[in-house]
């Protein structure tokens, strides 16, 4: 597949990671698509952190169209237009919600009609789905996304996973605290001991792999797994990078994880569903373990060339 002739297609291209993905995809040069409902900019869904993605849908559509994106109308459950979208391009990459992770059936048996697909991205841009020890209420939604990656190798349908675990816009633009867009000056609350080490990136830094992968040979049929050593961190390796940053001493006070569960029992949507998220690379460490070769890469091997932007330089714009 050659570079300069992948046509891309994005689902869910004004979501958070989404709307990355298509701008990676105009900046690589890549004949770029988005798939967009008639009446996309009217369908309200809550969200984890909407500080990170501040941008409304119909600016993005706009600026988009004055970017030389094509603008597909059509919808996942529509699946005629579904199809005819699909027959346009060389790659899908799915970018949909969690609430929409089931409907990716949807998207598989478009694709198999349509015939012409190199390369299918699922909707996964979190840890990955295959090795976790997540709790709920995400590892649900980890289990559904496992479910769809089986189907997908059932259809032999070519696919890459792409694996990037913690995104600074939930995790780091706060240091992982309820209830604020941004980093504490006071007091810190960690999950554990702090020491058990995660994996951050920006939402646009996983645009740019993203793209990265999608005309590479090499990510065939392979996972590809976003761990960063500039940003492969204890959390109080993190807590100490904005310490220097103040010029101050943060209180830090270390949560068990048995008072960990009783919270996330205990919280409503979406502080459950983000204490969980924390809980499953803070504590149970779900981004450290080994790759298969034969299944799996590591972006930061295959792109080196990427000049991706560290917690460090991340936590500068709160200073």
């Amino acid at each position: 597949m050659a570079l300069e002739s992948t046509k891309i297609l994005i689902l869910g291209p004004t979501g958070a990671i989404g709307r990355h993905i298509v701008w990676a995809s105009i900046k690589a040069g890549h004949p770029t698509y988005a798939l967009v409902r008639k009446n996309a900019a009217a369908v309200p869904k809550p969200t984890l952190i909407t500080a990170a993605n501040p941008d409304s849908k119909e600016q993005l559509l706009d600026s988009y169209q004055k970017s030389g994106v094509t603008l597909l109308e059509g919808d996942i459950n529509d699946h005629q237009s579904l199809v005819k979208a699909i027959k346009q391009v060389d790659v899908v990459i799915c970018a949909a919600g969690r609430l929409l992770i089931e409907d990716q059936v949807k998207i598989i048996e478009a694709i198999k009609e349509a015939g012409n697909v190199k390369r299918f991205f699922p909707s996964e841009f979190g840890l990955d789905v295959d090795r976790h020890d997540a709790v709920e209420p995400v590892r649900e939604v980890f289990e559904e996304k496992a479910r769809i990656r089986r189907l997908v190798e059932e259809a032999g349908i070519p696919y890459t996973y792409l694996c990037c675990h913690a995104f600074t816009g939930y995790f780091m633009r706060n240091l992982s605290q309820l209830d604020t867009t941004v980093p504490p000056r006071d007091k810190v609350y960690i999950q554990g001991d702090g020491n058990v080490k995660g994996a951050y990136v920006t939402e646009a830094d996983v645009g740019t792999y993203t793209i990265k992968a999608a005309a590479d040979p090499r990510t065939l049929n392979k996972a590809v797994h976003i761990r960063l050593p500039l940003n492969y961190l204890t959390f109080n390796d993190v807590v100490s990078l904005w310490e220097k940053k103040i010029g101050n001493t943060i209180e830090r006070i270390y949560v068990p994880e048995e008072k960990v569960l009783e919270e996330i029992k205990a919280s409503s949507f979406p502080n459950n569903y983000l204490l969980a998220l924390y809980h499953s690379q803070q504590i149970k460490g779900d981004a450290v373990y080994e790759i298969d070769p034969a299944k799996d890469v590591e972006a930061y091997e295959l792109y080196p060339d990427v000049k991706y932007t560290t917690v460090d330089e991340y936590l500068n714009q709160f200073v």
